[in-house]
């Protein structure tokens, strides 16, 4: 398999790109709660305002930003890869955000000042990082009393089923270094100082998505092996019938890509 032998960040991202960006269906999102336009929330629970300072560590090409950067919000992004950090800056140009700051930075030692953000943005990178606990006391440093977080990284129970499909690449420097259990999530959160507000579930789509990619032999580039454009045709059916959603909601608890927490960092009279 082309590539995937010698998997570097570059292509892992790539990867990542393929199942999120050209086969993740907008519906699917928009049933996770994701990019709620009639609300200004990011996810259920996480708004985005105007005066909001939002801050995305690790951005790497994430379309986050775009909402956020669409609600009006100064928007400041960082990234090890000062070509994704480009990119991003070049996409978010003409936007409606109050202000575009791009750095090209390590997430655990951001040159932002103290309690300066009030929206931080953490997707999918606690699990490559060595110190996953000092990369979450840096978000907290800069975060504003009364902040809130946004923190994902890959459920467990994929993972695990990962480690027995996927090439042994994928569990090495610089893609995933460990696997974050639920409790031990939840608990890296709480030794940061924040309050847990909500721990949630989704992407079962994606889940079936990387474990067909590992055995189609596939590419990381177009044309797309015909079983990843089936399973994708399959989920949206599935999401289009009467019941489609209420089995989505069941089987993203079940067998999830990524778990997600949202947090908050106590007011200083806390």
């Amino acid at each position: 398999m082309l590539g995937l032998k010698y998997l570097s960040q570059k292509l892992y991202a790539s990867l990542s790109n393929f199942i999120k960006g050209e086969h993740y269906q907008e519906v699917d999102a928009a049933l996770s709660g994701w990019f709620k336009n009639e609300t200004g929330e990011l996810i259920e629970g996480f708004k985005i305002c105007p005066e909001d300072v939002v801050l995305d560590a690790g951005c790497g090409e994430n379309p986050s930003l775009h909402f956020c950067a669409k609600q009006g919000a100064e928007v400041i992004f960082a990234d090890i890869d000062a070509q994704k950090v480009a990119a991003m800056k070049k996409m978010l140009e003409g936007s409606l955000a109050r202000s575009v700051t791009a750095l090209v930075s390590d997430a655990c030692s951001l040159p932002l000042k103290d309690v300066s953000v009030s929206k931080i943005i953490a997707m999918e990178i606690l699990e490559h990082v060595d110190d996953p606990g000092a990369l979450l006391k840096e978000l907290v440093r800069v975060g504003k009393p009364g902040a809130q977080y946004l923190i994902t990284v890959p459920d467990p129970v994929v993972e695990t089923l990962q480690k027995e499909l996927a090439p042994p690449v994928y569990f090495e420097k610089p893609n995933h270094i460990r696997i974050i259990g639920r409790k031990e999530f939840e608990q890296l959160v709480v030794d940061a100082g924040l309050v847990v507000e909500q721990h949630r579930y989704y992407g079962f789509y994606d889940s079936i998505c990387w474990i067909f990619f590992w055995v189609c032999n596939q590419e990381l580039s177009p044309p797309w092996h015909p079983l990843l454009e089936s399973w994708t045709k399959t989920w949206t059916l599935l999401l289009e019938t009467q019941d489609g959603p209420r089995v989505k909601r069941v089987l993203d608890n079940f067998l999830p890509k990524s778990q997600a927490i949202i947090a908050r960092k106590p007011n200083q009279s806390s």
